[in-house]
């Protein structure tokens, strides 16, 4: 019996030991998703994925997706996580980012880093596998992102235009990987994606106002309260996203039905910026945020779901 009950007890040991290995990878794993960002980044694939489909237009090798969709992720994921070591002293100031690996300090700086270098390294050598381009364009938006626009961001309200640059390089990366060079349809994804950006951040910002102010993030302009042109720039640059609609079809990359489909999507989100510019106001805010989530998806699928 002592032999049994010894034999029970080693059991329940191995078995809460086992529990307390499980519980903290899961707290890794966890503390590694919210470093790279990882919704943020997959959504940064799709966007590359859906380009990539579009500008090889035929039939496309599952392998040579899931290359470039492992191989943006890894990128996007080492840009996000260089943005947080740069970052780390101004996210423990605002509530939606001080739960954060670097800034709980539940990750040291050194294995961030080491991490995004080795992500970086595996990311571009992937990109590579398809062109010199890719590689060149995927290494600039790392490094443009994690160097230009994150710092950019405490100093001027120049970060938005600057931040939409390798915001906006995934969809030319996925053109450029399945065409070879960069293309005027790779251009026109490009521009469609950089101009999304601005009524998508500018709302972002406005609710988000007071956190960013207090950790000391100057680009979005105003003092006491964010300043109203941010609005009316945000309704420009929506409503300069319906002729860039029609530019695939111009470039008969896409057909009339996904030209129709992408114009609507468009005035749709030029409604909703011009209701953000005359109301100005946290519902009109949100409105214009959750549209902007579905805008770039669903024209990336709307421009190739003629070539299915």
């Amino acid at each position: 019996m002592w032999f049994c009950g010894f034999k029970i007890e080693q059991v329940a040991e191995l078995k809460v030991a086992k529990a307390g290995i499980a519980s903290l990878v899961g707290r890794k794993l966890g503390d590694y998703g919210l470093l790279v960002k990882y919704r943020l980044s997959a959504t940064v694939v799709f966007s590359s994925v859906m380009a990539f489909l579009i500008g090889a237009g035929g039939h496309v090798s599952a392998l040579a997706v899931g290359i470039l969709a492992l191989g943006g992720f890894l990128v996007t994921a080492a840009a996000n996580a260089l943005n947080q070591v740069l970052e780390k002293d101004y996210d423990r100031l605002m509530k939606r980012t001080a739960d954060r690996p670097l800034a709980t300090g539940r990750m040291k700086v050194s294995e961030a880093v080491l991490a995004a270098g080795l992500m970086c390294m595996c990311g571009i050598a992937l990109l590579a596998l398809f062109n010199p381009w890719t590689a060149f364009l995927g290494m600039l938006a790392m490094l443009s992102y994690a160097f230009v626009y994150t710092p950019l961001k405490r100093i001027s309200a120049l970060a938005i235009p600057v931040g939409a640059i390798p915001g906006a390089l995934p969809a030319m990366i996925g053109c450029v990987a399945a065409q070879g060079e960069i293309t005027l349809l790779a251009w026109a994804l490009f521009s469609i994606q950089f101009l999304w950006q601005f009524p998508h951040f500018w709302s972002i910002g406005m609710l988000g106002y007071a956190d960013y102010r207090r950790a000391g993030f100057r680009f979005i302009p105003g003092w006491e309260t964010p300043d109203p042109r941010i609005a009316r720039q945000a309704f420009g640059t929506a409503l300069m996203l319906v002729p860039m609609s029609i530019v695939p079809w111009v470039l008969k990359t896409s057909g009339v039905i996904s030209m129709v489909a992408v114009v609507l999507l468009s005035f749709g989100y030029a409604w909703m910026a011009w209701r953000f510019q005359r109301h100005y106001d946290r519902a009109s805010a949100l409105g214009l945020m959750f549209y902007s989530f579905g805008y770039i998806p669903l024209t990336f699928v709307a421009l190739y779901a003629d070539k299915i």
